[in-house]
């Protein structure tokens, strides 16, 4: 085998050594997940895909101490995460109570945008790609200002049925401007890989796709203005929602 062979495996090998190192380093892992009702899951701990992302990062991370906070708020939307907003200011409270604890790290689970694509009901709906966009970069780049060790993973928004209309208006309009939000998350996570490598990442893609065919298993059946619409995860899917958020967050670790 020739030597410059042998010095590229031999770094390689380093570089999984060392980044195997900094993982385990890690002690506590301290998650404040940032949403609206799907995350919040009705105060229903069955409900809450938060409780079964920390179900299976324990179970990957043998040894380390999970811990979270779920500052998901139903109806919410990214104006009400903005700076100085109350969600803000609770998320804030929970992060700061994580923040500098000795061998620890801070990640953000960030899914907002079923209620910025509602049509009206919401606040500020309906909420312009671009606007949106803005929205969570500021409220990324205040998260990334108070908390400068941590990390934050952005998951896309979740399917939701075209004839969901229960106190908002949603429908196929909705479901439509939904889908451009992703465009718009990828294009953050590009933009800070050159501002803030290390820190802001992708979170879960596939759940929109998984809950689009499986909705009749996985959300609840809701009557609705137009119908029985499909938009909550039951506990089936708040299941799978969970380890689609916990998979996200392990790859931001690692």
């Amino acid at each position: 085998m020739r030597k410059s062979t042998i010095h590229i495996i031999s770094l390689a090998m380093l570089s999984v050594f060392l980044l195997a190192f900094k993982f385990t380093d890690v002690k506590k892992l301290n998650i404040v997940f940032i949403g609206d009702s799907i995350t919040q899951g009705a105060n229903n701990a069955t409900l809450q895909p938060s409780v079964y992302a920390l179900e299976y990062l324990k179970a990957k991370m043998p040894g380390v101490t999970v811990m979270q906070a779920n500052a998901g708020v139903s109806g919410r939307t990214t104006l009400d995460f903005l700076p100085g907003q109350k969600e803000y200011q609770n998320a804030q409270r929970a992060a700061d109570s994580f923040y500098k604890v000795n061998n620890s790290q801070l990640v953000f689970s960030i899914m907002l945008g079923t209620n910025d694509s509602a049509i009206k009901g919401t606040h500020g709906a309906p909420v312009a790609t671009s606007a949106y966009r803005a929205n969570l970069k500021i409220i990324i780049d205040s998260l990334l200002k108070r908390y400068p060790d941590s990390k934050i993973v952005i998951n896309h928004p979740i399917w939701y049925s075209p004839n969901t209309y229960n106190g908002a208006m949603y429908l196929a309009e909705g479901l439509t401007r939904l889908q451009s939000y992703f465009t718009e998350i990828d294009g953050l996570n590009k933009d800070y890989r050159i501002t803030h490598p290390g820190h802001v990442f992708i979170g879960d893609k596939d759940g929109f796709a998984w809950f689009k065919k499986n909705y009749n298993t996985a959300l609840q059946p809701e009557q609705g203005r137009q119908g029985v619409f499909y938009l909550h995860p039951n506990a089936n899917g708040a299941a799978q929602l969970g380890q689609f958020w916990g998979k996200a967050i392990l790859k931001a670790l690692k």
